[in-house]
């Protein structure tokens, strides 16, 4: 049985690949939804690996700060 994580990265992608379809179909709207398709398919990865992790969005990831 799959585990909701796992259902929501398969949304996800899912969600993706209709962006990129949109965007396929409309040239004008090609790169606005590039971008949306890419952010869903970070939103993926970032479920899949840590399903309960925190989203730092807008805030410096602990590496980053460290070199400042």
């Amino acid at each position: 049985m799959a585990t909701n994580a796992e259902i929501a990265a398969r949304l996800l992608r899912d969600a993706a690949g209709f962006f990129r379809s949109v965007g396929e179909q409309n040239a004008p709207l090609k790169e606005h939804m590039d971008n949306n398709a890419q952010a869903f398919e970070v939103m993926a990865e970032r479920v899949e690996a840590d399903p309960l992790g925190e989203a730092s969005f807008g805030q410096a990831a602990p590496d980053e700060s460290a070199e400042s």
